[in-house]
């Protein structure tokens, strides 16, 4: 994906059209981690929104993290409501991470004060709550409201993995924060699973069973 396609508004357009004023957007990070939790953030906008730093908001994979950090502040200075729900790497192991994504989603709508009339979600639709909502294909990349609530959630997520790199120190977590990384991957070879690491994922799980 081109790193100078800008989000749009048009997604939050067409819902204010049809009556809607509290539309958040929602996405997740953290699925693809062996180590630590999965984590959604969920974000209300203003519909007319005037700032400079609205034309750096991206898909957080395509920023820096100090862009992150800055961005991050900046919605949620400027937001009505925000949302973020972590979900364990028990629950992960437990319920699998497709159900653990959805409850961190609704844990982060569940937040919103005030709450959201409708939803705006990455890719999918989201089980599990009675409010209107659309996926958006790319909707990190297409949608404004998703593109900012990336960015929240993958600030929060990397906060609380470098908090766990002090408690769990070795493997790297404050630079690769649970991503099966060459160096995490080493890690994991050279002394095992910690107490964070998703038993469920490989290959975790075969050093676990092995």
């Amino acid at each position: 994906m081109a790193s100078h396609w800008r989000p749009s508004f048009a997604e939050e357009k067409g819902l204010a059209k049809q009556g809607y004023r509290l539309i958040a957007g929602i996405d997740e990070v953290g699925r693809g981690a062996l180590a630590g939790p999965v984590a959604a953030a969920a974000v209300i906008l203003p519909l007319r929104i005037k700032a400079p730093w609205l034309k750096q908001v991206r898909d957080s994979k395509l920023l820096s993290p100090e862009k992150r950090e800055v961005l991050s502040q900046n919605i949620r200075g400027i937001a009505i409501s925000v949302g973020v729900g972590t979900v364990s790497h028990e629950i992960i192991d437990r319920r699998g991470i497709v159900k653990a994504t959805y409850l961190a989603m609704i844990l982060a709508i569940k937040q919103l004060s005030p709450p959201a009339e409708t939803l705006l979600i990455d890719y999918f639709r989201l089980p599990g709550t009675e409010l209107p909502q659309k996926g958006v294909r790319d909707g990190d990349t297409l949608c404004f409201s998703i593109a900012c609530a990336s960015i929240v959630a993958k600030v929060a997520r990397d906060r609380l993995m470098t908090e766990l790199d002090s408690a769990y120190p070795g493997y790297g977590l404050a630079n690769h924060k649970g991503y099966g990384t060459e160096e995490h991957l080493a890690c994991l070879q050279r002394f095992g699973p910690c107490p964070i690491h998703r038993r469920s994922f490989s290959p975790v799980r075969e050093m676990v069973e092995g």
